[in-house]
């Protein structure tokens, strides 16, 4: 469902793919290509969310924000299954993975990994092309070439997906 917020429409681009069961509120733009993906809730009222193009906002999702405080996930960025963002900036090419939270301020770099179920607490910049992984997240090395070829495999994949999803048409009970 998408819902205006106090004068402001979620503004949605015709190319992006918005599964069913997902909330949309407010203050949000979604770019070209991008997905998002079954029973994620994106509230953009509190705070604008920005979301760029050929991002990937996986199943059960809640992005949201606090007060004067923005939520911007660039392009190409990923957000694995079941994810908290919260006033956060996600750098382009980034991905979080499963079961992560990132909290108000955090900085994630352009193509950083963060491992599954981790925290990325208030104010935390983590660096570009590093893999963070914990509670709290810390830095555990550079990232291989093996793991940036499948960060974008996951982006194109989701893009490919989106748009066979996009163009499909449900099979409904009887």
């Amino acid at each position: 469902m998408i819902y205006p917020f106090h004068g402001k429409t979620p503004v949605i681009s015709p190319t992006a793919y918005i599964a069913d069961y997902v909330t949309i509120t407010g203050d949000v733009e979604i770019g070209d290509e991008s997905s998002i993906w079954f029973n994620t809730v994106i509230r953009g009222d509190v705070a604008p969310t920005r979301i760029g193009r050929r991002v990937n906002v996986q199943d059960n999702c809640v992005l949201h924000q606090s007060p004067n405080t923005p939520l911007i996930l660039e392009d190409e960025v990923t957000v694995g299954h079941q994810a908290i963002l919260h006033s956060c900036h996600i750098h382009p090419k980034a991905l979080i993975g499963m079961g992560s939270i990132i909290l108000d301020g955090a900085e994630i770099g352009e193509g950083a990994f963060i491992g599954a179920g981790s925290l990325v607490p208030q104010g935390k910049k983590i660096p570009p092309r590093t893999l963070a992984f914990g509670r709290p997240a810390k830095v555990i090395r550079e990232l291989t070439e093996e793991d940036i070829q499948d960060m974008r495999r996951i982006v194109h994949e989701y893009a490919e997906k989106a748009q066979y999803y996009k163009g499909s048409v449900p099979v409904s009970e009887s």
